[in-house]
């Protein structure tokens, strides 16, 4: 038990370490290559919402490089290498022990985070370029070649699932059965990437999306822990620990935005992860200020449509409409990782005692 604990703490401590190494070279080429955004995104999506531009500080999304979730995969990758290498040069039953790369667990959730990340990472370098011109000139229809994109990352693991694991069914939380899916398994798998991708809107103020994700990580290496999916528990621990590395620069003045490349990475994972502990349909109460921002904008945009031009909020996502109340972004940013925390405790138990 004691060196089930060690295998989840030690890579943790280990990938905070990487991360708070790295970032300084890394930070100093993103500047050093003007790595942000050249065109606004109130300019390419004709926002003209007057409290939009309130919350919006159009010099700093054109100042601040936005490819800083490179640091929590690139962190991952070191940590998993490293440990890999200890084990190699210093064999013992410890060094052996500690090695949570794993086929049966975490080959799956690495590679899909890689993968999601690698794509990331393609958007976020056309963007910063100013090569992405159809993003420039149709913002609309460059978000539905994302979306396709998602759909056949989606496909792709789904299938994995389906085909390779047998997966074929979710567990129900509280009843404490399982709801079978057969081969709707697939787009039931796509059908929640994309929701959980829709919830990388939070992305919007400095600080908000690093804390909020690495809470919901920690509680999943708690109930990894806790189903002794150990392997997986230490993932989500290194996660936790990678994005913890990016939290400590992106605190307000942000030195960078995670981008892309860290956004798609961690919303890929996550859903994996949330699979191979099948506590998918408690996503929704784990990751409750991620559904709650996606959820304001739903209802803003069919309140807007249909019922004659009027908002809910003064403006979506639910984050900026509190800074458009007047709350600073500090205590926007506050609040939510406080609420992030109760959710996580709430789902934890829950994920536990069923």
């Amino acid at each position: 038990m004691i060196l089930n604990v060690v295998k989840i703490f030690l890579p943790t401590a280990l990938a905070f370490s990487f991360g708070i190494l790295i970032t300084p070279r890394l930070t100093y080429y993103m500047y050093k290559y003007k790595l942000w955004k050249k065109v606004a995104r109130s300019e390419n999506e004709g926002i003209t919402n007057g409290d939009f531009k309130q919350v919006h500080n159009k010099e700093e999304e054109l100042s601040t490089p936005r490819v800083g979730g490179v640091i929590i995969w690139l962190s991952l990758i070191l940590c998993v290498g490293a440990i890999w290498l200890i084990g190699k040069v210093f064999p013992s039953d410890l060094s052996l022990k500690l090695d949570f790369f794993s086929r049966s667990q975490t080959l799956i959730p690495i590679a899909a985070l890689l993968l999601g990340a690698g794509i990331g990472l393609i958007d976020d370098i056309l963007q910063v370029s100013g090569k992405a011109t159809l993003y420039a000139n149709d913002a609309i229809n460059y978000r539905k070649i994302k979306v396709i994109a998602i759909v056949a990352i989606g496909a792709l693991i789904g299938s994995w699932f389906y085909f390779k694991l047998g997966i074929t069914s979710v567990a129900i939380p509280f009843i404490g059965t399982q709801l079978a899916l057969g081969w709707f398994f697939i787009p039931f798998f796509i059908l929640i990437l994309l929701a959980v991708f829709s919830t990388s809107v939070i992305d919007g103020i400095d600080g908000l999306a690093g804390g909020v994700l690495a809470v919901i990580f920690a509680s999943y290496a708690i109930i990894a822990y806790g189903k002794d999916m150990i392997d997986i528990a230490a993932l989500c621990g290194v996660i936790a620990g990678s994005i913890l590395a990016f939290l400590w620069f992106n605190i307000p003045p942000a030195r960078f935005y995670m981008g892309e490349t860290g956004i798609l990475g961690l919303m890929v994972v996550l859903t994996v992860i949330a699979f191979l502990t099948d506590t998918v349909l408690l996503l929704p109460i784990i990751a409750l200020p991620l559904a709650a921002t996606t959820a304001s904008v739903i209802i803003q945009i069919i309140s807007y449509k249909y019922f004659g031009k009027r908002r809910v909020f003064k403006i979506a996502p639910l984050h900026h409409h509190f800074k458009a109340l007047g709350w600073p972004a500090y205590k926007v940013v506050m609040r939510y990782w406080v609420v992030s925390v109760i959710c996580s405790i709430v789902g934890v138990v829950i994920a536990l005692a069923g």
